[in-house]
């Protein structure tokens, strides 16, 4: 660990606050677009196995929520 430190203590080390603001950017889009996925999932195993569905009626409504979702959250 470096302990090298040019300024007080309280001060702590320099940030790059560019790579911050990226990381933070990248979390909240890869916590926007989880959400959508898990979201999108469950309302398609709902009417896959709960209201007679299937697996093609699923696997359809999937994908449509997800063409809408990805539209939508552009």
């Amino acid at each position: 660990m470096d302990n090298h430190q040019a300024g007080p203590v309280e001060t702590g080390a320099a940030m790059d606050y560019r790579e911050h603001e990226k990381t933070y950017n990248l979390f909240l889009a890869g916590a926007k677009w989880g959400t959508m996925m898990v979201v999108v999932l469950l309302i398609a195993m709902v009417g896959g196995f709960f209201a007679g569905g299937g697996l093609l009626g699923g696997t359809a409504l999937f994908l449509i929520l997800n063409a809408a979702g990805f539209y939508l959250l552009r």
